[in-house]
């Protein structure tokens, strides 16, 4: 506790010191008729930087801070110093007209930090990052688990290590481990890495120091195109990881936290997006339904769900399934986060108010077959989808709701018609994504005859149109463990889904706006397969177990 109240009044009283310092070089700037800067707001260009030599800006107590053409902006602490005046004639030399600006000794310090990525490592420093297919091998083979990479990284002085050295290494473990996001974290007195590896975060290493951290902080800005530094407000990046036979785009986002900035890093591997229908977990009679859907000219298809259920991976595999030269398809994102051939996709901006409303109104001027509007969020973008749907358009999109029928009700709160819904929907789809057993590794468990007397009566229970025979011999098994699957017993994860078809039955009940309850006893009565059913199908299948479909789906009562 002492330790902590120490801590916090170092930082206090550091942060008094520099207010001082600042008002101290703006005094000066005053006095001496220059402009003043606070480079601790204020971008530094490592373009500018690296202008001048690390050795003589740090004698005059100067930095060039920017570029732009022929012009430079250099921060001195003294513009009277004798070593500035050299700074000056070295740049006019070069062509360049010099504005001189007075700033902090912090500040100025604060801006040599860029030196350290200066050449050799500013070649790296192009928005890409290149890694030998070889090299890239040799660090995913040191570590089966994520076990063996935190010994490893727990065992290199990583004060000493190289920022690109430590970052490869964090990059290498967290695509080996097929992780879809990287989470820096700063602490008190330390930081610590996660890696979220299907769907679930797991630590990767809790005991950074913060002196490397911030040293990779820096790098990841460079690398991403941020300001490096600006640490009091939020930035978005990207950057491409380069591999022998693939580019990754990796987003980056930083925002500032009690003690320092904290990253993440989504890694949006193109792979990662390659599914065709029959690879996203459907079974026969979904795969018949959605066919159907696809075979219609036009209708609202909905794809419902949270964040993180997979709904743009189901929908991409639609929209692949359709492209081909005689159709047009167009989207609209926020944001684009991979790029599918043959498909023209725009980008919602609200710098300049092009929201989803708006680019699908210019959307269906452009002679679609096929639209997909990443979400609908407010009434005017519900009614041009439906429109478009109702006008010989095919119209994909989602929605926030828990299940395929709380659809309906969304878009009565949106302020829909019922008029409008019922002719325009054609599909809702409902999912989440639960994790799969690893092949390699997964062990058979013992069944007791009351649980499968449960089980049967279950596969009893479901409409006609689900092939009972492919369940009838099952078997239950549980997650292991080995290098494979780094340990985890599982690896990657698969869809569970219902589909609600919009037959003429449905589309009355919408215009009569009879209740949710009322909905789902018609969704029932229609023999639609639930998620929770299709996950406790996939667990008779072997592909997940039962905590996994519990953990998305809720308890499943009638085994209780």
């Amino acid at each position: 506790m002492a330790d902590e109240k120490t801590t916090a009044l170092d930082r206090k009283l550091e942060k008094l010191s520099r207010a001082s310092e600042e008002r101290v070089a703006q005094k000066l700037a005053q006095d001496l008729s220059f402009p003043y800067v606070d480079l601790g707001k204020t971008p530094v260009s490592l373009e500018a930087i690296k202008l001048i030599p690390e050795a003589e800006a740090k004698a005059a107590r100067a930095a060039v801070i920017e570029i732009r053409v022929n012009k430079v902006a250099l921060a001195v602490v003294d513009p009277r110093a004798e070593g500035v005046k050299s700074i000056i004639k070295s740049l006019e030399a070069k062509r360049l007209a010099v504005k001189v600006f007075v700033g902090s000794f912090s500040g100025i310090k604060q801006a040599w930090h860029l030196y350290g990525f200066v050449p050799p490592e500013v070649s790296e420093i192009t928005g890409k990052v290149g890694i030998e297919r070889k090299r890239f091998e040799e660090l995913i083979n040191k570590w089966n688990t994520l076990e063996d990479f935190k010994k490893e990284l727990g065992q290199i002085n990583l004060e000493k290590e190289t920022t690109s050295h430590i970052f490869e290494m964090v990059l290498a473990e967290a695509m080996a481990a097929r992780a879809s996001d990287i989470h820096f974290e700063a602490e008190e007195e330390k930081a610590r890495i996660r890696l979220r590896i299907d769907g679930l975060l797991h630590d990767a290493f809790s005991d950074f120091p913060l002196k490397s951290y911030t040293r990779l902080i820096s790098r990841v800005k460079l690398l991403a195109g941020m300001k490096i530094n600006v640490r009091g407000e939020p930035q978005d990046g990207r950057f491409t990881i380069s591999l022998t036979n693939k580019d990754i785009e990796v987003r980056v986002s930083i925002i500032p936290s009690q003690f320092g900035e904290t990253i993440v890093m989504r890694i949006l591997d193109p792979d990662a997006i390659g599914v065709s229908l029959e690879e996203l977990g459907l079974r026969p009679d979904d795969l018949e339904i959605v066919g159907r859907q696809l075979e219609k000219p036009n209708g609202l298809v909905l794809n419902t769900g949270p964040t993180g259920s997979g709904k743009t991976t189901t929908l991409y595999a639609f929209l692949k399934h359709l492209s081909n030269p005689e159709t047009k398809i167009i989207t609209i994102e926020d944001p684009i986060e991979y790029r599918i051939e043959g498909i023209e996709q725009t980008q919602v901006d609200p710098s300049v108010e092009y929201t989803f409303a708006k680019g699908l109104r210019a959307i269906v001027r452009q002679d679609p077959d096929v639209v997909l509007v990443g979400e609908i969020r407010d009434l005017e973008t519900a009614e041009i989808a439906m429109q478009a749907a109702l006008t010989g358009h095919t119209v994909f999109s989602t929605l926030h709701t828990n299940d395929a029928v709380g659809a309906v009700p969304r878009l009565y709160d949106l302020g829909v018609k019922p008029a409008i819904i019922g002719p325009a929907l054609s599909l809702i789809i409902a999912q989440r994504l639960v994790r799969q057993l690893c092949d390699k590794c997964k062990k058979s468990t013992e069944v007791s005859a009351e649980e499968k007397k449960k089980f049967s009566d279950f596969l009893a229970s479901l409409p006609p149109r689900v092939d009972k025979r492919v369940y009838e011999n099952f078997s239950f098994y549980e997650p292991i463990g080995c290098a494979v699957c780094q340990g985890f017993g599982y690896r990657g994860r698969i869809g569970v889904f219902e589909f609600l078809e919009a037959g003429p039955e449905f589309e009355s009940a919408i215009l009569k706006e009879i209740s949710e309850v009322a909905l789902k006893k018609l969704a029932a009565d229609q023999k639609m397969v639930t998620m929770q059913q299709d996950g406790v199908l996939k667990i008779l299948k072997g592909v997940t177990t039962l905590e996994e479909v519990e953990k998305v789906t809720g308890p499943v009562a009638w085994l209780k």
